[in-house]
């Protein structure tokens, strides 16, 4: 369910050995490059009061940033009934959305969410990007986050900072998948439509957790870490993180094929874990990978009414093809529909989420029957 440097890793061709500043850090934007379309995105800062976290801790002041596209419309009744809202995978921002693998397939005329008709909204989470986070200077001492606060600082974003009533569209990858279905549960009525991409529906557990929490181990237990006031970047705990990542992250068959020689396998993966840590702060990693911890909306599920359209990819390593767990999953939600996007040697690994092409038709089926 990351994202960050796992789509950027499945989404590379093979090329001359890249300089570093054009290589995104561990967690950063899931693009490989700088946007082909030049997009009229817009940024702005909504600031949440007294936040109460849920682990008991609190903030006076937490800053959401966010990114858009378009421009609301009203209804006959004054309500906005155009917003979309796409939500971003562990270590990611709003802005990977203009990533040309997801942007130019989704928002120019007549595509699925054509900008001139929709109002399109990418939040940065809490701990992401330009909103709040442990970087930001109180390190270990920022308050524990977890998906629930995450989704709360969404819905006060979208209720009382743009006025929202109800959502056209709530969708996400990875780590915003799993929140497409706390929203479901938390807030049945808000979105007409729910669209999940590349997550499971049970607590964080298994292989899953395991290579999360030997990549917070990693980190932790090199030196310069300092319990999280370093003073230098703890390089040797961010390359134990970001070598889980990568290979977490991987699409083996379009790796295989891209790289099949030895030394060229093994210089890529070097430069690309190497390149990634750079800009990566230690405590924002720990805490992000961290945030899925109390995730389990299995219990639940029956409270996801909203119509649903999930899809997960073969070779995700994160979600494996094996699971049954979607298809039981829907069987109990009210009108969800599941998919699972076959292996080819195109495909992307857990990052075919962002890839467009592969779920285009999905969404535009999803729209059609929720209009």
């Amino acid at each position: 369910m990351l994202s960050a440097l796992l789509f950027v890793l499945a989404q590379a061709t093979p090329s001359p050995t890249p300089k570093p500043a054009q290589v995104p850090p561990l967690t950063a934007a899931t693009t490989p490059g700088k946007p082909s379309t030049s997009w009229p995105a817009r940024d702005a800062q909504f600031v949440l009061r007294n936040f109460r976290f849920r682990s008991g801790e609190s903030m006076a002041e937490l800053r959401i940033n966010y990114t858009m596209l378009g421009q609301p419309h009203r209804n006959a009744q004054g309500e906005i009934d155009n917003a979309v809202m796409i939500l971003h995978g562990t270590g990611g921002t709003g802005r990977q959305f203009l990533s040309p693998q997801f942007a130019d397939e989704l928002y120019g005329p007549g595509q699925p969410l054509d900008i001139r008709r929709y109002w399109i909204i990418l939040p940065d989470n809490i701990g992401h990007g330009k909103s709040s986070k442990p970087s930001d200077g109180l390190h270990m001492r920022f308050p524990h986050y977890d998906y629930d606060d995450m989704v709360d600082a969404q819905y006060r974003l979208l209720k009382d900072g743009l006025g929202i009533a109800r959502m056209r569209l709530i969708m996400g990858t990875s780590m915003g998948c799993m929140h497409g279905l706390v929203w479901g549960e938390t807030h049945p009525d808000f979105a007409r439509a729910l669209m999940p991409l590349a997550c499971e529906p049970v607590e964080i557990g298994g292989l899953n957790r395991m290579w999360r929490q030997l990549a917070i181990d990693g980190i932790q237990a090199d030196p310069a870490w300092a319990n999280g006031d370093y003073r230098a970047p703890p390089v040797q705990g961010l390359r134990t993180a970001a070598s889980l990542l990568f290979v977490a992250g991987a699409a083996p068959l379009y790796f295989q094929a891209q790289y099949p020689r030895r030394q060229d396998a093994e210089a890529f993966a070097r430069q690309r874990v190497t390149a990634s840590i750079v800009s990566t702060d230690a405590n924002d990693l720990i805490y992000q990978i961290d945030a899925s911890r109390t995730y389990d909306p299995w219990p639940k599920l029956e409270r996801i009414t909203a119509p649903t359209v999930w899809i997960n990819s073969a070779d995700d390593f994160i979600n494996p093809r094996n699971l049954d767990l979607p298809t039981r999953a829907v069987a109990r939600m009210k009108d969800a529909r599941f998919r699972l996007i076959a292996e080819t040697d195109d495909t992307r690994g857990h990052g075919t989420h962002t890839a467009a092409r592969f779920w285009k038709q999905d969404l535009v089926a999803l729209l059609d029957r929720t209009q």
